[in-house]
């Protein structure tokens, strides 16, 4: 008797979180180390388009893939999880338990995934005299404020 496997289908939801979210701290640490796609893609064997599929979560990442990337990149495997809200691990419903974010006001995973916030911090951490960072701290934060 010849056993049929079901085929895989796409939800139409769209990605599932914990992929975007595994996706979004490869896009992070990827960043943080000032490497495009298309370096990261060399140094796995993958085109900068499979990273980039990779990191919006359309492409799930299979166990030995992942250790592949927490190699290249210098981080425990775990980190990939860090942070990840503690419903996405328990179970089907967690679509339907997602935090509300608050309008105009990014979460702390998506303000480090943006791609000025590495470049603000390997700025920053150029700077090495304590009076310069103070000052520069206040004028952001006077500027900043300024829009409010």
């Amino acid at each position: 008797m010849v056993q049929v496997k079901p085929k895989r289908t796409v939800s139409s939801e769209g990605p599932d979180p914990i992929d975007i979210h595994v996706g979004g701290r490869l896009r992070l640490r990827r960043n943080l180390l000032g490497w495009s796609q298309d370096q990261l893609g060399k140094a796995s064997g993958l085109t900068f388009q499979q990273i980039q599929k990779y990191e919006r979560g359309a492409n799930r990442m299979g166990a030995s893939r992942l250790v592949q990337f927490a190699r290249i990149l210098d981080m425990p495997v775990g980190w990939f999880f860090e942070s990840m809200p503690e419903l996405s691990l328990r179970g089907p419903s967690m679509s339907d338990n997602k935090p509300a974010a608050l309008e105009g006001v990014l979460t702390q995973d998506e303000f480090l995934q943006r791609r000025e916030t590495a470049e603000l911090l390997r700025a920053w951490y150029k700077i090495t005299d304590p009076k310069q960072r103070r000052k520069i701290l206040s004028l952001i934060k006077s500027i900043g404020e300024e829009g409010n």
